[in-house]
């Protein structure tokens, strides 16, 4: 009779093996219940890649998870009883610690779920084989439908029937096309891609802010091209995002961002109102950076005066956004070394900004004999103007002086 074979041990991160974790582990497995890492912190960890988020599962169900994290005197909140979800908190870090569930109904959105102590039905409800990993707390791998091997060739694959995956939650399949981005190297797995492909037509199901978040979260893969082109192939990328258009534009950026998400968007979908933010349900912020990013030009041959002035009035960070996406949009026109050469100068200049201070403020108006009112506010815009175009070579004495020969010109 041979041997069985040795179980394979992954290393395990700090943030996996620190003292909070192994006060959460400790809780819950004091009965001796059997508790294990699950997840994309199992499949980082194998990948060498680094681990945000550490989420733990236990047959337990969850109240009798939140009674063991409070009788070791941790802090238990239920964010989510109904599909078996706690939150436990230690040493000022959250683990989200999920029961083990089997899907007894399927919406296309969400699931109505039951427990089960049956860690490979749990992983066989999970998306993707390199998903549905566990490991022990020493590293001890489960990997029931290996996934291990997918990770290592860069496939992604359905756990079982892609079709039938899908079917469960269509958002599905913008997480397959997000896994593609930062995982995926050859041809993608043709049952996976025939499934995106049909499931096309189903995707306005989905909530603004679920498209969001994975088109936010695949743009920001080290090159997020490929999946992107496969979306278009298959269709999907119509079905989420028809603004998208500027392929040449996102290539000649990734050569030469720093990968933020929100900018790559801009230049994919290039300039818009806020209709595409409102159906993205981007934040404020968000909106406004897509919107004022593409909508004005930092052409080569800008002026350093002229670069500090648009500081000043748009913001750094949107004068960021606009110098990478006008050096993008020439890089894809074909653009030669200098258009380079110049735009990295003034993306360098634009990086190290620091807002400078109008010197004078509206009592320095009124000390000088000027009514309290709009005529105040009127004095030290106008002061302002004539400072920034001055280059803010202007300190305090000289912003005074021209104040007051404005008073005395009756110019207030």
């Amino acid at each position: 009779m041979s041997a069985a074979p040795e179980p394979v041990r992954i290393p395990l991160p700090e943030v996996m093996t620190g003292p909070a974790v192994r006060a959460v582990i400790a809780a819950l497995g004091a009965a001796g219940t059997e508790v294990r890492f699950v997840g994309g912190c199992v499949r980082d960890a194998l990948a060498g890649r680094p681990v945000k988020d550490v989420d733990l599962a236990t047959p337990d169900p969850p109240e009798r998870s939140m009674a063991l994290l409070r009788d070791a005197g941790l802090k238990a909140v239920p964010t989510g009883l109904a599909h078996g979800t706690v939150t436990a908190v230690a040493g000022g870090h959250g683990f989200e610690v999920t029961t083990l569930r089997v899907d007894v109904r399927t919406f296309g959105r969400h699931a109505e779920v039951a427990f089960t102590v049956d860690w490979r039905a749990d992983a066989a409800r999970r998306d993707f084989t390199f998903n549905a990993m566990s490991a022990a707390p020493d590293g001890v791998l489960h990997d029931y439908f290996d996934g291990r091997r997918d990770l290592a060739d860069g496939r992604v694959r359905f756990v079982g029937e892609p079709a039938t995956r899908i079917a469960e939650d269509y958002l599905r399949v913008l997480r397959y096309f997000r896994f593609v981005a930062h995982f995926a190297r050859g041809a993608p797995d043709a049952a996976a891609r025939a499934a995106c492909a049909a499931a096309a037509g189903s995707l306005g199901r989905l909530s603004g802010e679920r498209v969001r978040n994975e088109l936010l979260k695949l743009l920001a893969a080290p090159d997020p091209l490929p999946a992107l082109r496969l979306m278009a192939e298959t269709g999907v990328l119509a079905a989420v995002l028809p603004e998208a258009q500027g392929f040449e534009r996102l290539a000649a950026l990734i050569a030469i961002d720093d990968g933020d998400p929100l900018r790559r968007l801009a230049a994919l979908v290039g300039a818009r109102d806020g209709g595409l933010a409102q159906r993205l349900r981007l934040s404020n912020a968000e909106r406004d950076r897509l919107i004022a990013a593409p909508s004005f030009d930092i052409a080569p041959d800008t002026t350093m005066p002229a670069l500090r002035r648009r500081l000043y009035r748009a913001g750094g960070a949107t004068t960021i956004d606009a110098t990478l996406l006008s050096w993008a949009a020439r890089r894809a026109a074909g653009a030669a070394a200098p258009t380079d050469s110049a735009h990295g100068a003034l993306l360098a200049v634009a990086r190290a900004w620091s807002r400078p201070t109008l010197p004078i403020k509206g009592r320095d108006a009124i000390a000088a004999g000027v009514e309290r009112g709009p005529r105040v506010n009127a004095l030290v815009s106008a002061i302002e103007d004539w400072w920034v175009e001055g280059d803010f070579a202007a300190d305090r004495a000289a912003c005074l002086a021209e104040l007051r020969r404005r008073v005395r010109a009756g110019e207030a």
